[in-house]
């Protein structure tokens, strides 16, 4: 299969649209990926994670009720889209298996960040509502936000089912609420919001973080601590899980790295190797060249070969050994 994300036309200006490579390999499934999609007003335009971000309406629905459209400061569009396109790929192979045609993929990263935040258009087409900004608050139920304890740590509360709620409120004293008609739906609890918030604030705020988690803990409440990096690397769940592992690095010595973000009962899988160097800066292919895409010396391949690490230099190990492909030029770091 070919992935690509250049601006469309770019393969064809080349030569290498799909039509002409499935006519050598029919087999071939492309996956392309770009801001605005193959086709449509936009379609020529340069796009980024940010614009998806921008136009799928999740900065417009996120940031305080009196504050600016927010955006997220990492890269979520991509990162949906590269879910998206990696279960796009998996249809496109399964169909292949069974009917041995290859396809192309056209996927737009502003309709994956859409299509996780609800259904908002239809909402929007049906009752003219549009989603209010509200902060670290829900919508659809109370009390859930972030609160400060004593000792200047943050913890974060869901009260998505309403025996939770009631379990927050009776912990922090408030068991008078749960009595009340309104608190036994989450919109009912949603239009007393600030009342809510205001006892579970306030307990929160006497006590340190400590004494708070265990507190939830005993009363089956849903909370977790707001973590950095620091709190993730030593946290006792993700150890548990093997979610971040110590791989050997040609470059590094050590790098820790997520793991397989699922575990298969019969084919598990295994995180490998780190990944290879890129050749220095500037030396990458180009919209404007594709020559750049075999580097002087490289071994040509067919359209029907499978380009893999016995490629360049041997298996991947599924040991985390030292059994990788060669490396060259400093690695791009992650985002």
């Amino acid at each position: 299969m070919l992935i690509e994300n250049f601006r469309p036309g770019t393969l064809e200006r080349w030569g290498l649209g799909p039509a002409e490579l499935q006519r050598v390999n029919p087999r071939l499934v492309v996956a392309r990926m770009t801001g605005f999609g193959q086709f449509g007003p936009r379609a020529s335009q340069p796009g980024f994670g940010t614009l998806a971000e921008a136009m799928s309406g999740f900065a417009s629905a996120t940031g305080e009720p009196d504050g600016p459209p927010r955006l997220p400061p990492l890269a979520l569009a991509d990162g949906v889209a590269g879910l998206a396109m990696s279960y796009a790929v998996m249809v496109a192979l399964r169909s292949r298996d069974e009917t041995g045609q290859g396809q192309v993929i056209d996927m737009a990263l502003i309709e994956p960040i859409l299509s996780v935040l609800g259904p908002q258009v239809a909402a929007y087409n049906a009752l003219g509502v549009l989603p209010q900004r509200t902060g670290n608050r829900s919508h659809s139920n109370a009390p859930r936000n972030t609160y400060r304890t004593r000792d200047g740590r943050w913890l974060a509360i869901s009260t998505s089912a309403q025996p939770i709620a009631a379990r927050v409120m009776r912990l922090v004293g408030r068991g008078d609420l749960v009595e009340q008609p309104w608190f036994a739906t989450g919109q009912g609890r949603v239009e007393h919001v600030d009342e809510l918030d205001t006892a579970v604030g306030r307990w929160i705020a006497e006590r340190d973080a400590d004494e708070v988690i265990e507190a939830f803990g005993a009363a089956q409440a849903a909370f977790a601590p707001v973590y950095d990096a620091s709190d993730i690397a030593e946290d006792p769940q993700y150890r548990a899980l093997n979610t971040i592992l110590d791989m050997p690095d040609e470059e590094l010595g050590h790098v820790s790295v997520q793991n397989v973000l699922f575990r298969l009962s019969g084919t598990p899988g295994a995180i490998r190797w780190t990944g290879p160097r890129l050749a220095l800066a500037g030396d990458g292919p180009t919209e404007h060249d594709p020559a750049q895409l075999q580097p002087e010396g490289s071994p040509a391949c067919s359209l029907g070969e499978t380009v893999g690490p016995t490629a360049h230099g041997g298996p991947r190990r599924s040991d985390g050994g030292d059994q990788r492909p060669p490396q060259q030029g400093p690695r791009r770091p992650s985002r």
